[in-house]
């Protein structure tokens, strides 16, 4: 079981700042200690023009695949489940994401962005992101907030974990919120 205080959870409504506050925490992990063993990926809007057409997923070491699109238009991806008007392409999501959350001994810490609806469409992502949580390895990811009051079930499981500290973001706190994750994982990482 995760001790507590090595799983930080971010969460806050819709384009408050939750990846680039991740992105930030990790550019600023990596000026710290460029030795650090970081896995996991982040979240990326894809957009045409002022236009948000999709989402993609990058791992930390730049590799990138389609998370989900409004201009799917194969065959195959007919089949695919929706989130509003986004196709979510969950084979290219698991060919890259999967990968990731493989627990390996020099692991020093994950970064799962996010844990959200499109993201748990795979069978297989929940128990990736269990057996993380398990290791005891430091894990930084954001979750979405509670739609109608109620979170998604794979969402409530993550945030009731007895290892979980969870940061609520909002425009007004973005900034100094980075910085108390960034410490928190600070002292977390020195304690692995």
């Amino acid at each position: 079981m995760a001790a507590p205080g090595k799983c930080f959870l971010v969460t806050g409504p819709p384009g408050v700042g939750k990846t680039t506050l991740i992105i930030r925490v990790l550019e600023a992990l990596k000026q710290s200690n460029s030795s650090l063993k970081i896995q996991g990926f982040y979240t990326r809007e894809v957009r045409e023009g002022a236009e948000r057409v999709g989402f993609e997923v990058v791992t930390i070491d730049g590799r990138r695949v389609p998370l989900a699109s409004t201009n799917a238009s194969s065959w195959e991806s007919q089949r695919w489940p929706n989130v509003g008007r986004y196709k979510v392409d969950v084979s290219s999501f698991e060919s890259l994401a999967l990968p990731e959350l493989q627990v390996k001994e020099d692991t020093d810490l994950f970064i799962i962005d996010e844990v959200g609806k499109m993201e748990l469409f795979s069978s297989l992502f929940l128990p990736a992101v269990l057996r993380v949580l398990e290791s005891n390895i430091p894990l930084l990811a954001s979750v979405p907030v509670p739609k109608f009051g109620r979170d998604i079930p794979g969402v409530a499981r993550l945030k009731n974990h007895p290892g979980a500290v969870i940061h609520t973001l909002n425009t007004n706190n973005r900034d100094a919120m980075r910085e108390q994750i960034f410490s928190e994982l600070v002292d977390s990482l020195r304690n692995h």
